[in-house]
């Protein structure tokens, strides 16, 4: 971003130009263009008025027939700013001839070139410019227009812009080659376009231009106001001037993953809301697609600038899934629909967010900084966290580490296979002789252990950080797939665009149904959360009571271990929503957890909190009954958490309007729990053994591709530890100082 005094950019001017023009003096603005251009006086003067740019420009860029020039005209009179064009005020003015004459005189490639060399004689300050439809597919052009403007780009469907070409009989335009059909060429642009937008504008078909123009006003005022999307934690209600002090951005927020305090970042303000047509537009769209609006929305620009998220986007979701959909969503019988999330590397939901995080990860942290992000799983997230910082970049991998800390016996043979085998030079599991719940709060002691935090960035340079749902990073696309089911069900046919559905969710940590949560406040219809639990159902006895408690509760090893928690983390992200962002009730509540065992909200509050939530709990014998008859009434086989919420949604779900059943992960992972259930007598084989005998049945959904062949090839080395944080520690500094440099 570039910032310049008038005067001193005045200066940079008279160097570069031999003619430029003066100010009158009534303080009007001419624009300073090099001598071979027409100069046009502005009408009105912006020195009083225009505060929002300063001395940048406002660079309009979409295809021919976005609507660039009319838009344009639009906001300079807002603004009271120059306007310019660069078709008419520029191409033509220097060339003498229309563009359309000069792209038949001299050709495709030859018109880029000489189109490129004009722009780069071009300065202007302070000014709203409609770019040709063709400029940004010249690099150098881009890279010196965007020094000193913000670029805006007016997104409109392809269909759209045929149909205005149409009317206007245009039907060639700049492309690679000449031969290339229009609607490829228009293609090819959108492509090229994303890597220059620093903001996207939605323009849905029909929408007038003041209405666009309104938006691009809107999205530059948000652009600008760089604090008006932070984070607070749960724990604390700022106050007046105070705020900002506490107030963090997206970036530190996902740098930092737990408050200071203890608490949990979440939205100062509330979530953004997509409106009706937008989500309308998304219903054709890909996984990416969707999640590049969803993210745009959801994270500020100068945080990660929107061509870079996309960037992002494109690799988490590009070849690392075994299904071109990432999330797609099947029929089950009657009113219930499967939402399949695992179709990642690692064969679990967790895979959705954490091919994406450490990417935000690495764009968001200092430069000159080492980083070991720590993880409790109760089993899929480790591997799924491994696999994804192992994806990183070189250079990031030696300034970023992980470090999965898992139950030693409280997850299935598969899962632990797989943590162990997904260690890379950056990443490393590490055993507990303990359950999930030990491991979460330990590393919660150590993150607010600033003495020893404290040390290690003193004596190593590095910070410690965490990749666990506690971190907003890792939360946030999640939001995403929950609403892509809804649009593809509507895609499907199976329900029409605003009418309502049910999800229900397997839950132990809460933040799965925590993102469904989220979708619905950006709009997505969603009419009840189904809260599944297994055996340690402490999360169903809070929905229905209000009391939770961990008294005399003890921790169950279940087939679904990944519901196997009793201390629900982000629990308190939603309380704190539900009590109207009371922090200093948070943090009286979840101390008296921590030292009492137990809390019980109002009885206001748990009303409020039962409109929305309905909650149940599946035994043992009824989770693998539920395997059993899916599989022989439609041939599909269920994992074991996909099982409980089966069974919960059959209980509690009133079949007035289908419901979505997250199924969190690829049945391959609990091979041994789906052979009891199924009644297949060869049990007692090897992990890979019993995934080759389930993969024979030629069932749905199909073997996940790759799940065995990546535990064949792995080794079984890792460290175990006894439960004390101290020990972990020790773990933790040994590692250290093995993959960073010591800070002399």
């Amino acid at each position: 971003m570039l910032h310049i005094s008038r005067c001193h950019h005045l200066k940079l001017i008279t160097k570069t130009c031999s003619s430029f023009m003066h100010f009158k003096a009534n303080r009007h603005l001419k624009l300073i263009l090099p001598r071979t251009f027409t100069f046009r006086e502005l009408k009105k003067s912006w020195f009083s008025t225009h505060s929002l740019l300063g001395d940048r420009n406002i660079l309009l860029m979409g295809l021919p027939g976005a609507g660039k020039t009319t838009v344009g005209k639009i906001i300079g009179q807002k603004l009271a700013c120059g306007v310019i064009d660069v078709d008419d005020d520029i191409l033509e003015t220097t060339w003498n001839m229309t563009v359309a004459e000069k792209l038949r005189e001299v050709g495709h490639e030859q018109f880029l070139e000489e189109e490129g060399k004009v722009l780069l004689n071009f300065v202007a300050s302070g000014a709203v410019i409609s770019l040709s439809g063709s400029n940004p597919l010249h690099d150098a052009t881009m890279y010196y227009l965007k020094k000193n403007g913000i670029v805006v780009y007016l997104d409109v469907p392809v269909i759209d812009i045929i149909n205005r070409l149409n009317l206007t009989k245009i039907d060639r335009i700049v492309g690679p080659n000449s031969g290339m059909p229009l609607k490829e060429v228009l293609q090819y642009r959108r492509q090229l376009y994303k890597k220059w937008y620093d903001i996207r504008i939605f323009c849905e078909d029909g929408a007038s231009a003041e209405v666009i123009a309104d938006k691009v006003f809107n999205a530059i005022k948000r652009y600008e106001d760089v604090d008006s999307e932070t984070f607070v934690s749960t724990r604390y209600k700022p106050k007046g001037s105070e705020e900002k002090v506490f107030s963090k951005h997206f970036s530190e927020a996902v740098i930092e993953g737990l408050a200071s305090d203890g608490g949990l970042f979440v939205p100062r303000k509330e979530f953004p809301k997509l409106n009706f047509v937008e989500w309308k537009s998304l219903v054709g769209a890909t996984y990416i697609e969707r999640a590049q609006l969803i993210l745009e929305r959801c994270i500020h620009p100068v945080d990660i600038p929107a061509s870079r998220l996309g960037e992002m986007i494109e690799t988490a979701y590009g070849e690392n899934f075994t299904c071109s959909k990432i999330a797609p969503v099947r029929h089950l019988w009657g009113n219930q629909f499967i939402l399949e999330l695992f179709h990642g590397p690692t064969g679990s939901f967790k895979d959705l967010s954490l091919q994406l995080l450490p990417h935000l990860f690495a764009y968001c942290i200092p430069p000159t900084c080492n980083y070991l992000v720590l993880v409790a799983t109760s089993g899929d997230t480790g591997s799924a966290v491994l696999n994804g910082f192992s994806r990183l970049p070189s250079n990031d991998k030696q300034r970023i580490g992980a470090v999965t800390f898992f139950p030693e016996n409280g997850i299935s043979d598969f899962q632990k296979e797989q943590i162990i085998g997904n260690q890379r030079e950056n990443g490393w599991a590490v055993g507990v002789k303990s359950d999930f719940d030990f491991c979460q709060t330990a590393l919660r002691k150590m993150f607010n252990d600033s003495d020893f935090t404290g040390f290690l960035t003193i004596e190593y340079g590095t910070t410690l950080s965490s990749a666990n749902s506690i971190n907003w990073g890792r939360l946030l696309p999640q939001i995403i797939y929950h609403a892509s089911a809804y649009l593809d069900l509507v895609s499907q046919g199976s329900i029409s665009f605003g009418s309502p559905v049910d999800v229900c969710i397997p839950t132990g940590n809460f933040g799965n149904i925590l993102a469904a949560v989220y979708a619905k406040m950006m709009g997505i219809p969603i009419r009840k959360f189904i809260c599944a639990s297994n055996k340690n159902h402490v999360l169903t006895d809070f929905i229905k009571t209000g009391l939770y408690d961990l008294r005399k509760r003890k921790l169950v090893q279940t087939f679904s271990p990944s519901l196997d928690i009793l201390k629900s983390s982000n629990l308190e992200r939603h309380l704190h929503f539900v009590t109207d962002r009371d922090g200093k009730l948070m943090s009286k509540l979840f101390h008296q957890l921590e030292n009492q065992q137990h809390f019980q909200l109002e009885k206001i509050l748990v009303e409020k909190l039962q409109q929305d939530f309905v909650a149940d709990w599946c035994s043992e014998e009824n989770c693998l009954a539920a395997i059993n008859s899916t599989y022989h009434t439609s041939g599909y086989i269920l994992d074991p958490h996909t099982a409980v919420a089966k069974v919960v949604a059959d209980k509690v779900q009133d079949k007035t309007c289908p419901v979505i059943l997250a199924s969190t992960a690829h049945y391959s992972k609990f091979a041994s729990a789906i052979m009891q259930a199924l009644k297949i007598q060869e049990i007692n084989q090897t992990s890979s053994g019993q995934l080759s005998l389930l993969s024979s049945y030629n069932a749905l959904p199909p073997p996940h591709e790759g799940l065995l062949g990546r535990i064949k090839q792995q080794g079984s080395e890792y460290q175990v530890c006894a439960p004390d944080v101290n020990v972990m520690k020790e773990h933790l500094e040994t590692l250290i100082q093995k993959h960073f440099m010591k800070v002399s």
